[in-house]
């Protein structure tokens, strides 16, 4: 049992830092850089994603002995979208600013990175707890990744936070940080600073050894 809870601990918090989805493993740069020019922009964002993330992982889990192998992938891409489509009518129906603001990068949770990933590298291969946890991690993750990117672009880009006036700022904008080079500037700055409290090193060759997800793509972290 305390093996169990270990395991299930661990697959919750890996995600927020160690196997960030955006600061490490540098998936979902499309919302990542596009909708983080307002911070409620980034939190809406990743708790759509959090939600497809959870409830695809979940699904996919439960089916993973019963999908046939050769429908694998069209057979993710079905229960992902079901649950894009879901959260779209929600944010429609209830906050539909938010819906407006995020657009089209709404619809193309479908096609993210992160949760296609997790689908194919976790969740059609363990359990639905475990799969539970890794998306919840990863979500929370992702969330304070376009949290803090859109944070930084509205501060310094608008002069407001949240609603909120800052004084001197909103009197000189820096415009260039809601504009695309921007977005990509702020993200190697988070990112560098990121690596920089974790004691992150380059690896020393290329390969599988430097992947944070080499013990679960099935090669024990040796390139074949």
């Amino acid at each position: 049992m305390a093996e169990n809870k270990i395991s299930l601990g661990k697959e919750l918090t890996k995600g927020i830092i160690k196997e960030n989805p955006t600061l490490v493993m540098l998936l979902g740069m499309c919302p990542t850089l596009a909708v983080t020019t307002q911070a409620m922009n980034g939190i809406g964002m990743g708790l759509a994603t959090t939600f497809v993330l959870l409830g695809s992982n979940i699904v996919i889990s439960a089916l993973r002995k019963v999908i046939p192998d050769k429908v694998r992938i069209p057979a993710f891409i079905v229960i992902i979208a079901s649950f894009v489509t879901l959260i779209g009518f929600l944010l429609e129906g209830f906050f539909p600013d938010l819906y407006d603001s995020l657009g089209i990068y709404l619809t193309l949770i479908t096609v993210n990175c992160i949760i296609f990933g997790r689908a194919e590298m976790f969740a059609s291969k363990n359990g639905i707890l475990a799969s539970a946890a890794d998306a919840i991690g990863m979500g929370i993750g992702f969330t304070l990744a376009l949290f803090c990117m859109g944070s930084v672009r509205e501060i310094l880009g608008t002069g407001k936070w949240l609603g909120m006036t800052i004084p001197v700022l909103s009197e000189n904008p820096m415009l260039l940080f809601i504009m695309p080079a921007g977005g990509f500037f702020t993200l190697g700055m988070i990112i560098a600073a990121v690596n920089k409290l974790s004691n992150k090193k380059p690896p020393a060759e290329l390969g599988c050894k430097g992947c944070p997800n080499a013990e679960n793509c099935g090669k024990g972290g040796e390139c074949q």
